[in-house]
């Protein structure tokens, strides 16, 4: 499929593109944030406003337990969230894609090695997994990507060893190598081609998943301390009492966000996957 057919096909998906619209405000306001926030509007030892403050003229979104703004802790949060989602998904793609290629277009031992290493981390819940490795870990953004990444390839690993297996099996392929193309040039020229368009429509709902898997971390307080997300938000509304002071404020914004570009990346996997799939 050309790209120009690529493009057509997504313009004429509208849930695809209302996604779109929300993830490029999202990724938009996480890009401009920093730049525009000053420190000491999120510093709880500069702080002066009144805390738990209901949204109002002064505050849109209130404040939270410090004085802070929850709309600028929202702000500030957006990037956080994204770049998790964004370099675990592809932290478990690449790692995915890696084990499919290989176990597909090898077979034999190392075939079988890869696959009872695939079925290993199928079998373990990979939330579990997470939390397991976030524990033992240093904490940080990189011990969450990790821990997310290590968890979520095991799905993409299957459906790109199928396409692999799907791939060689048709004559030109078997053309290829009886004139002499080896590994390098069946994998680059026939097998990468036709799985890389699966795999760019596995990576969005990828990150999709693995935001969610960042605020249960975030939320369950194995996050990152030093960084401001959705789920740091929402933990820390659970710590200092929000229900208790029926601040829904605090509660509901960093949900909603979480909910809303978990579907818009969804609705941007599902309208590239239609696209996709029927031309393949």
């Amino acid at each position: 499929m050309s790209g120009i057919e690529t493009r057509t096909g997504f313009l004429a998906q509208r849930a695809g593109l209302a996604g779109a619209a929300v993830l490029a405000a999202a990724a938009l306001i996480a890009l401009v944030a920093p730049l525009l926030i000053p420190d000491d509007a999120l510093d709880v030892t500069r702080v002066t406003d009144a805390a738990w403050q209901s949204p109002g003229a002064g505050h849109w979104l209130g404040t939270d337990h410090a004085g802070r703004s929850i709309a600028l802790l929202m702000a500030q949060g957006a990037g956080t969230s994204l770049f998790v989602g964004l370099t675990a998904a592809v932290l478990a793609v690449g790692i995915g894609t890696l084990v499919g290629i290989l176990s597909g277009h090898f077979g034999g031992l190392l075939a079988g090695a890869l696959l009872r290493v695939t079925d290993f981390f199928l079998v373990l819940p990979a939330l579990v997994l997470a939390i397991a490795l976030s524990t033992v870990l240093p904490r940080g953004l990189g011990t969450i990507v990790l821990a997310i990444g290590l968890t979520s390839w095991p799905s993409t690993a299957r459906m790109v060893r199928a396409q692999t297996l799907t791939i060689e099996a048709r004559p030109f392929v078997e053309r290829a190598r009886a004139l002499g193309g080896g590994h390098t040039h069946v994998i680059g020229r026939h097998v990468l081609p036709s799985v890389v368009p699966l795999v760019l429509v596995n990576a969005t709902l990828a990150v999709a998943s693995a935001i969610v898997a960042e605020s249960t971390l975030a939320f369950l307080g194995l996050g990152d301390p030093a960084r401001i997300s959705w789920g740091a938000m929402l933990h820390q509304a659970q710590l200092h009492g929000a229900v208790p002071q029926r601040a829904w404020w605090y509660l509901l914004p960093p949900g909603l966000a979480i909910v809303v570009v978990v579907l818009a990346f969804t609705l941007v996997g599902r309208a590239l996957e239609a696209v996709v799939t029927p031309k393949r």
